[in-house]
């Protein structure tokens, strides 16, 4: 165990500046037997810390290592488990209790008892010593002594001694005597032997020589013995006089520490009162401000306010413990909570009264506003309510039952308010949209209420008219470069057009200002979290609310953002149908509004999500949004329907068809009404659908129509569509321009082909035949030795066409085509420029057939080249 100490000392202790004073071999109890050392140290330094440390062997070596270790002062029970039987189990109570089994009964009383002494010695706080031997704890510490109670201990550690100077001198002056001290040590060592023993002989004759001074000597420790007899005789009578002095002191001293006492519980208590006075007193100015207080006054609504939020602070103000069990605090209260119910009660009604009072206020301006387009302007009023926002504020901490009630009874009295506004508002701009008041009726507009009524079938037939309208204005207002809307159409759409954006500028400032309104007013702030009353629309609508609860205990609801829109839905809540009867009046009178709507309307729905996605004229305008699209949908179905439904008189011919005119003026109107417009791809979306729709329907009517052939019907059309497209410069139809383009090119060749057809009939017929010869492999220079195809047979052919047949028969040529031909689309000169050259094609054609198959023969057309331009250019300019 002495190796094991001195190791661990060397290796664990020595390099913590401690010294390792006790071990013990131990394992803990009731599990396998993993030994370990507990170790009893004091560190070197001043001031000295005890501890209790964990060694243990490693498991990758023959070397010890620290475990872990407990403060000496954090023991509190030493349990032996018997003071009488040898046993060597043993507790440590630390934190939690530590059992542990020494390796021998010896070990475990030595390291208990190292235990104990280093609590008397160190520890102000005692440590329990249970079931120990009293003879471990018979050592104790005496007083005055400079030997330590762990001196043996030490000792015991410390075997080796350093040498002090002195020693050192002495040693240095022996070994100077003796020059072989260093060479031969054992003679040195006797020599030393030598000298020692007669030292020792020396002091044994100087002892037994001096016993006369030691009979002296101990006469003299008698003598004062006795006198220290005397000493504590006297010293005894000094304390028993000192013990009544001790008592009066001790009185004096606990009447002191009671007065101090005293002292400071009157410090305490003054304090106390002085925390209640200053926090629980409301000033006589503040509860006559809330009794009596003027609220109709600017003056008087600062001093209730004011004392609102005095009378809040008071009530609010955080007791200490105690305080509310005091009778004059529970008082005070009661008095507080008295002057916030009347208070309460009184700028209730009188808010009740405000709102009553401006309503009617500003219905007795609503007849200035019914001649122009515009809405009442309620900022007098949110100004002059603004000034109670702070009271509102304080209405809603402290009594939330009549904060609920205000908000129901002002969303009541506005709503009000703002729907005879409203419908008197939309009202005018139906009257406006329609002209005068008599011509709105034949609209279904009669009443105050604004509402359509008229019948079905009068609007229908509106419709119809309107569509028939357009269809007989494209077809003879129609030319390349202008669009097909008469002036009358252009001057109704851009009225319109106004009026509906004076609308939603009307709405939009009037909705903000009241959404702002109710949020500064009623305190309702756009991102937290508030309590409220119920969640549910139809509670604010006037329903009764199935779930009750005690007035300043709202229920929660998700956000104050829902407040504010709820209350807004309340109040606007003809906002959405009067816009919905607007969109469909101003769809009746012309379904091309739906287009100057459609961009309207995004844009202020664009307008109001940048500014609150989520808002009351967001979402509202966001509806209406829907309901303008599905018209416009409408309106584009409608026209693909009527592309569908066109039907051609089979007497007269076709021309340019109405649904391509109107397709013209559609694109035309929107690429006007679109320019720099958000939802420019619903157009893009629409114009696909159309031109579809056109392609289908022409080709459709060209298949049917007998008096005007295929091809003319197809080629005029797409011409005027590829025009259209090439003017508009839609970058959506791209496509379908190079297709219109080639469509009208193929057709205008096949045209010119079917109808110029072979003018030179039977030369036609005649090299019909050379042709043939010549495919079955007779070369063309013997051609002219055929009998059939011989010169002779070749000149009674040409002679068979002079010029003025010719001539004639371009003329007849002309003439047909000019009646298949319509005049809005002026494409007689193109058609005729085209057979021209198709009929130059077959005389050279001709020409080197008789080059190639007769050459030298001298036969040649009884007209040239110059002759057929000759003729055409005069047909042409005759007609």
């Amino acid at each position: 165990m002495t190796a094991i100490k001195h190791a661990l000392q060397r290796d664990i202790f020595t390099p913590n500046d401690e010294r390792l004073l006790s071990i013990v071999n131990v394992c803990k109890a009731g599990k396998k037997k993993k030994n370990c050392f507990l170790c009893a140290t004091v560190t070197t330094e001043r001031p000295v810390q005890v501890k209790v440390v964990k060694v243990k062997k490693s498991d990758k070596g023959d070397f010890y290592k620290r475990q872990i270790a407990w403060a000496l002062r954090d023991l509190a029970v030493v349990d032996a488990k018997d003071a009488i039987k040898e046993n060597p189990e043993f507790d440590l109570h630390f934190e939690k209790i530590y059992k542990w089994v020494a390796s021998s009964t010896a070990e475990k009383n030595a390291f208990i008892s190292c235990i104990w002494k280093l609590n008397q010695r160190y520890l102000r706080k005692k440590i329990d010593f249970v079931n120990v031997s009293s003879q471990l704890l018979e050592e104790s510490v005496p007083s005055g002594e400079n030997q330590s109670v762990t001196g043996g201990d030490e000792e015991a550690v410390d075997e080796y001694q350093e040498l002090n100077a002195r020693e050192e001198q002495d040693i240095e002056i022996i070994m100077e005597g003796c020059e072989y001290a260093i060479s031969n040590a054992e003679a040195f060592a006797e020599r030393l032997s030598r000298e020692l023993q007669v030292l020792d002989g020396a002091n044994i004759q100087s002892i037994m020589a001096s016993e006369k001074q030691v009979n002296i000597l101990m006469k003299l420790l008698d003598e004062a013995l006795q006198e220290v007899d005397q000493i504590e005789f006297k010293l005894s009578s000094y304390e028993e006089m000192l013990q009544s002095v001790k008592e009066q002191m001790d009185q004096i001293s606990e009447s002191n520490h009671l007065i101090h006492l005293s002292n400071t519980n009157n410090v305490k208590l003054l304090s106390e009162i002085e925390f209640l006075v200053n926090h629980m007193d409301l000033a006589k100015g503040h509860i006559k401000a809330l009794q009596e207080g003027d609220l109709a006054s600017s003056r008087g609504i600062e001093a209730c306010t004011n004392a609102a939020d005095a009378l809040l602070q008071c009530m609010n103000v955080a007791l200490r413990p105690g305080h509310d069990m005091l009778l004059a605090v529970k008082q005070q209260q009661q008095r507080f909570s008295d002057l916030r119910e009347h208070f309460a009660r009184r700028l209730a009604s009188h808010l009740n009264n405000v709102f009553v009072q401006q309503g009617h206020d500003q219905s007795s301006t609503l007849a200035q506003h019914s001649i122009e387009l515009t809405l009442p302007n309620h900022h007098p009023f949110h100004r002059d309510l603004l000034r109670y926002a702070k009271l509102m504020e304080w209405l809603k901490s402290t009594d939330y039952g009549k904060y609920e009630g205000l908000t129901k009874n002002y969303m009541d009295y506005l709503s009000r308010l703002y729907e005879r506004e409203i419908k008197d508002f939309f009202e005018v701009a139906k009257i406006k949209m329609t002209g005068t008041t008599k011509e709105s009726k034949k609209f279904g507009l009669h009443g105050s209420s604004g509402k359509l009524t008229g019948s079905t079938s009068s609007l229908n037939k509106l419709s119809v008219q309107s569509s028939g309208n357009r269809r007989s204005q494209s077809s003879s207002l129609l030319d390349m470069g202008n669009m097909s809307t008469s002036d009358l159409d252009v001057a109704d759409r851009t009225k319109f057009d106004k009026i509906f954006e004076q609308v939603l500028s009307e709405l939009e400032p009037l909705c903000l200002a009241e959404q702002d309104f109710i949020s500064k007013f009623f305190k309702l702030q756009q991102h937290q979290s508030m309590p409220g009353t119920v969640t549910e629309a139809d509670d604010l609508d006037g329903g009764t609310s199935s779930r009750q609860h005690n007035s300043g205990t709202p229920l929660p609801v998700s956000s104050e953002k829902d407040m504010i829109r709820q209350m807004m839905t309340k109040i606007f809540r003809c906002i959405e149908p009067e816009l919905n009867n607007l969109i469909a009046l101003g769809d009746k009178i012309d379904s091309f509004n739906s287009l100057y709507m459609l961009v309207k309307m995004s844009h202020h729905v664009w307008t109001a999500q940048n500014v609150d996605p989520a808002s009351f004229l967001s979402t509202t305008l966001g509806n209406v949004l829907v309901t303008v699209k599905r018209n416009f949908d409408k309106c584009i179905s409608n026209q693909i329907r009527q592309m569908e439904e066109v039907k051609i008189s089979k007497k007269s011919k076709v021309g340019i068809l109405p649904f391509v005119a109107e397709f013209e003026e559609f694109a035309g109107l929107a690429e006007s009404i679109f320019k720099n417009a958000e939802r420019r791809g619903d157009l893009d979306k629409a114009y696909t659908k159309l031109i579809r729709g056109v392609f289908v329907n022409v080709e459709k009517v060209a298949n049917e129509s007998q008096k005007t052939p295929r091809d003319v019907v197809m080629m005029e059309n797409f011409h005027h569509i590829f025009a259209t497209l090439s003017r508009l410069k839609i970058s959506c139809l791209e496509a379908e321009k190079k297709e219109a383009k080639q469509k009208y090119t193929d057709h205008l060749q096949s045209y010119v082909i079917y109808s110029l057809g072979q003018p030179l009939e039977k030369l036609n017929h005649f090299f019909e035949g050379v042709e043939a010869r010549v495919a079955q492999g007779i070369r063309e220079e013997e051609v002219s030795y055929q009998l059939a195809f011989n010169k002779q047979e070749l000149r009674k052919v040409i002679k068979e066409y002079p010029g003025k047949e010719v001539k004639k028969g371009l003329d007849n040529l002309y003439k047909k085509v000019d009646k298949h031909l319509c005049e809005e689309e002026n494409l007689l000169q193109v058609v005729w420029h085209s057979m021209q050259d198709e009929f130059i094609r077959q005389y050279k054609h001709f020409e080197g057939l008789i080059a190639r198959c007769y050459p030298g023969s001298g036969v040649t057309m009884e007209f040239t080249i110059q002759d057929i331009l000759d003729y055409c250019s005069s047909i042409a300019q005759s007609h």
